[in-house]
């Protein structure tokens, strides 16, 4: 007996998407359903980068409809990553879809680390990836993404993004030598984030990942007030100290109507490279429970490692050096979770609205 589409629908609705949690019916992600006699074809839309979930999800999706009465089963798995709303009164940049800031409350948690990891866990799951070094004191993505030279302008007025390892970059550290100290106030700082930020010229980002400095301060507040944001990711580590910082970033981007996707504990536990001794050195379920105060997610838990940092200081971070290891997995899973917190936002409309003209007649 052939199946029908009624069968086809109840299936859908059993199966549940790993990533988002919600099946593929309800969610709207099965599209063009073709049934012919027994055979059946679909897509399935993902609305995060999930290069790694095609082929699972789509063996998940076939094998049950098998089940149900298919005889021959084409499934489409693919993603489609769009722009969603941002603070109010803050336009969109041309060229970048979402913009993901990277923040905690202190210095020495390793924020520059996951940042860069998480932009190239993205770009290895197939999206299109920018990251801004918005720490103008101590910008360190340059090192980190193994990038030397001076940006170009083909006409002048922009700058060309640098690339390393698949997702262009703009940095102050291009522009400076090594040594040489950012002796600025406030406003000098802030109108150089500004500058980076809308005088480069970015190709077609699903994702611009901001590196911000640590703290509250000029920066945070011109990126909350003036930069589309359509997210934050708070990093800390299970220390006291740095989680007492991390709650004021937090409350931070919620006075700005800035959403908070999710806090990851960095440093969370030391296995001992000779016994495999498991540590808790800075404390430990301080994120966790951060995240129940303030009813946010724990997207992930990193080790302390000496690998993590030997590799981002020799220009290949984990994601890149170690692809295939445990941490890499790590960081491609938190990354998922965080596009799926932003697919799961409120989408952008104003492209959508024709320009209105007013006209003498």
């Amino acid at each position: 007996m052939a199946i029908n589409e009624a069968q086809v629908q109840a299936s859908l609705k059993t199966l549940i998407d790993p990533n988002t949690g919600k099946d593929f019916a309800s969610s709207r992600s099965a599209r063009n359903i073709k049934l012919a006699g027994d055979e059946l074809s679909l897509d399935i839309e993902l609305g995060y980068p999930g290069k790694s979930q095609f082929e699972p999800i789509r063996r998940q999706v076939s094998e049950a409809l098998k089940a149900a009465g298919a005889a021959r089963v084409s499934v489409n798995v693919y993603s489609k990553v769009v722009a969603h709303a941002v603070q109010r009164g803050v336009k969109l940049i041309p060229g970048i879809k979402n913009i993901i800031a990277i923040a905690s409350g202190k210095g020495g948690v390793g924020k520059s680390t996951t940042a860069v990891n998480l932009a190239l866990a993205l770009a290895a799951e197939g999206a299109s990836v920018g990251m801004l070094d918005a720490d103008i004191y101590g910008p360190s993505q340059p090192t980190m993404l193994g990038i030397a030279g001076r940006p170009q302008s083909k006409d002048g007025k922009t700058l060309e993004p640098m690339e390393g390892h698949g997702i262009q970059a703009i940095s102050i550290g291009f522009m400076i030598d090594v040594d040489t100290p950012m002796v600025w106030r406030g406003p000098m700082v802030t109108q150089a984030l500004e500058q980076l930020l809308r005088d480069t010229h970015w190709k077609d980002l699903d994702y611009l990942v901001v590196d911000l400095p640590p703290g509250t301060g000029d920066i945070q507040l011109t990126l909350a007030q003036k930069v589309p944001v359509t997210g934050a990711v708070i990093v800390t580590t299970p220390q006291d100290i740095a989680l007492i910082d991390a709650r004021k970033g937090l409350k931070m981007f919620e006075k700005v109507g800035i959403p908070i996707l999710g806090i990851v504990e960095n440093m969370s536990v030391h296995f001992c490279p000779n016994c495999g001794h498991e540590s808790h050195i800075f404390g430990a379920g301080g994120a966790e429970k951060m995240c129940q105060d303030y009813k946010t997610e724990l997207l992930g838990e990193l080790p302390l490692d000496a690998g993590i940092r030997e590799q981002a200081d020799s220009g290949r971070p984990t994601v890149v050096a170690d692809p295939d290891g445990k941490v890499a997995e790590i960081y491609r899973r938190i990354a998922r979770r965080c596009a799926v917190k932003v697919a799961e936002s409120q989408k952008d409309m104003t492209s959508k609205f024709p320009s209105i003209v007013v006209q003498n007649t």
